[in-house]
């Protein structure tokens, strides 16, 4: 998708303090933030992370609860941030969650809450970060075969994911989401199963391309399991339409799936997220900030904007949403994948952040 420079009256640069909202140059304003509360993970999946693990953040590197806080405020309040999505690494491993929700769900706009997760421990969490505003979540969730399970994520905790998509469901976190990859040689055949799985239980099933974030670098778009080779799977099994709602913002096209309804009678349906090979980066809106306080104006930036050190050197809420309107004013018009030049991010996606 081709995006075109917003033109400046008189010819003339708008500086981005001359602007409200968190809006780049090239027309797009982020109003979605994911936010990363920690780089640890629970899980070794082996698109995100080498079994053994990784060097995790120290301690004093990481925002405090209060620092989050903070922050989240300044992007509520005087950046237009209306969605925010806790993530991690795995972000039930933060122990201050439930306060950092209730502290945000009482802002003045109230954002709309969400998580995304593994899922273990999510049984245990779920009903009370419902009671301190979580709205819903997503839960990954690449196989139901247990061995399959095992092997791509070096842990034997499928029981622990599934207990916590229940127990989303039972506590009200509505819509509950499955996010999944599908590997080349491990589960391409996972698929369908996981579509019958989703609709049999009212989840909402979206399949994500696999992306060049793996902290080996040994990503190879080759062997990739496409968009389209994820919809032939399903519409070999599954009578599928294309979803007449319109997408906006939204990363995923879906698919309205014949004979099934959702819990409110609703047409069902299943979403493609093909970042790599139809890259929807013309419609983004999206400002993310790293769990030791980083802006990352794309997913795949390779630079990053400090404001953890201007907050602790005595920033003012105003200073500290000037450096993040700045930083999201210098974003480019792609990701890039495609390009000879493309490099991958230095962070892997544990520490940037889903």
């Amino acid at each position: 998708m081709v995006v075109t420079p917003v033109p400046s009256a008189g010819d003339s640069p708008v500086a981005p303090s001359e602007l409200t909202g968190l809006p780049d140059q090239y027309g797009r304003v982020a109003t979605d933030l994911r936010v990363s509360l920690t780089d640890r993970c629970n899980l070794r999946c082996s698109y995100c992370m080498p079994p053994e693990g990784l060097p995790w953040l120290a301690g004093p590197e990481l925002l405090t609860d209060d620092e989050v806080v903070r922050l989240l405020t300044v992007a509520v309040t005087r950046l237009g941030v209306a969605e925010i999505r806790f993530t991690g690494g795995e972000p039930l491993l933060r122990p201050g969650l439930p306060g950092i929700v209730a502290a945000v769900a009482a802002l003045t706009p109230r954002p709309q809450l969400s998580l995304t997760t593994n899922g273990i421990g999510l049984a245990r969490l779920a009903t009370p970060l419902r009671d301190a505003g979580l709205d819903r979540v997503n839960v990954s969730l690449d196989t139901l075969d247990p061995v399959r399970f095992a092997r791509l994520t070096h842990r034997r905790r499928l029981t622990d994911v599934l207990d916590g998509l229940r127990g989303a469901a039972a506590a009200g976190l509505v819509p509950v989401k499955i996010n999944a990859v599908l590997l080349r040689g491990e589960n391409e055949q996972d698929g369908p199963d996981l579509l019958r799985f989703a609709l049999r239980h009212g989840y909402q099933l979206r399949f994500i391309e696999q992306m060049p974030l793996d902290p080996q670098h040994g990503w190879d778009r080759a062997t990739m399991i496409t968009a389209a080779e994820v919809l032939a799977s399903l519409t070999a099994e599954f009578t599928l339409r294309p979803d007449p709602a319109h997408r906006g913002s939204a990363p995923a096209e879906t698919w309205l799936v014949d004979g099934y309804t959702d819990a409110d009678g609703q047409p069902a349906t299943v979403g493609i997220i093909g970042s790599v090979t139809r890259p929807f980066c013309g419609d983004c809106d999206r400002t993310r900030l790293t769990a030791d306080g980083q802006v990352r104006n794309c997913l795949f930036a390779r630079q990053e904007h400090d404001l953890r050190d201007a907050l602790r050197a005595g920033a003012t809420d105003a200073e500290l949403a000037e450096r993040w309107r700045a930083a999201m004013w210098g974003k480019l018009p792609g990701h890039g994948i495609d390009d000879q030049s493309f490099l991958q991010p230095a962070r892997p996606m544990s520490a940037i952040g889903g």
